[in-house]
């Protein structure tokens, strides 16, 4: 298997979207795959730039694809954001949200809640009910100077059908709307990254970041100081893996290639 040309790795932050899965249909056997990780040792984070679903209904789905996991292993790019909105303002407050359950979830329960008036920040994600009604509230707060703050860049993310809108896309929109470039709080900067490692209680030279995109998983991993390999089940071609500089230190064909599953 190509891990054991990194014999050092105990840990793995593994991205969901493209590596584990397309839409709802998984890339492999999963419970397979992971019974391997297990008997090799390794510690398990999932890091997500997704900020749609909740974290709850990430455990659903993993342990439907027989896959066990806890909620602390997982973590995505909306806990990202309202720990920074947290650490800004520790009473809580109002922003201007537009987004879904994963990133309505994260922020109430650091104390925010969605409001047109009296916010500290606007905050974007993935909102497939987007309008532009939506887009024209927002433009005009940032344009007063609100702080724009954005979930992930993914412009993108694949599904069966092919690649699909994701949050990049809106907060594309929403910068050419109002000028102003968002603060981003998900992969590729190390928010994400050093909550798992946290978690883990591993450090980054031991750490394997799993993936499927170069701009946000592996420039992650790299930023961070861990060990990278890249899946080809996702959105990047082989091609587009061996142009990248630096290289990941792996690329695999899937997940189960990577771990040496059989599937």
């Amino acid at each position: 298997m190509l891990l054991e040309r990194l014999p050092q790795i105990k840990a793995l932050i593994l991205d969901m979207d493209g590596v584990l899965w397309r839409g709802k249909q998984p890339i492999g056997d999963l419970a397979s795959i992971f019974s391997k990780i297990t008997a090799l040792g390794l510690k398990y984070t999932f890091a997500t730039n997704n900020a749609v679903g909740t974290i709850g209904q990430y455990v659903q789905k993993l342990r439907g694809f027989g896959v066990q996991v806890t909620p602390q292993q997982v973590i995505n790019s909306p806990m990202a954001v309202a720990h920074h909105l947290k650490q800004l303002y520790p009473q809580g407050g109002s922003v201007f949200l537009i987004g879904e359950a994963g990133l309505v979830e994260a922020l109430q329960e650091a104390g925010f809640s969605h409001s047109d008036d009296g916010v500290v920040a606007v905050v974007a994600g993935l909102d497939r009910q987007f309008t532009y009604e939506k887009l024209r509230k927002a433009s005009l707060l940032i344009q007063k100077g609100i702080p724009f703050i954005g979930t992930n860049p993914d412009k993108t993310f694949p599904s069966p059908e092919g690649l699909t809108p994701g949050a990049g896309s809106i907060l594309a929109a929403i910068e050419t709307a109002s000028g102003v470039s968002p603060q981003i709080m998900g992969k590729p900067y190390p928010h994400l990254f050093n909550l798992a490692l946290q978690r883990m209680g591993t450090k980054p030279e031991e750490t394997l970041v799993v993936g499927d995109r170069l701009d946000t998983d592996i420039l992650g991993g790299q930023n961070t100081g861990c060990k990278t390999a890249l899946v080809l089940t996702g959105v990047t071609t082989l091609e587009e893996a061996l142009s990248w500089q630096p290289q990941p230190d792996l690329i695999a064909d899937s997940l189960a290639s990577l771990v040496g599953a059989t599937t």
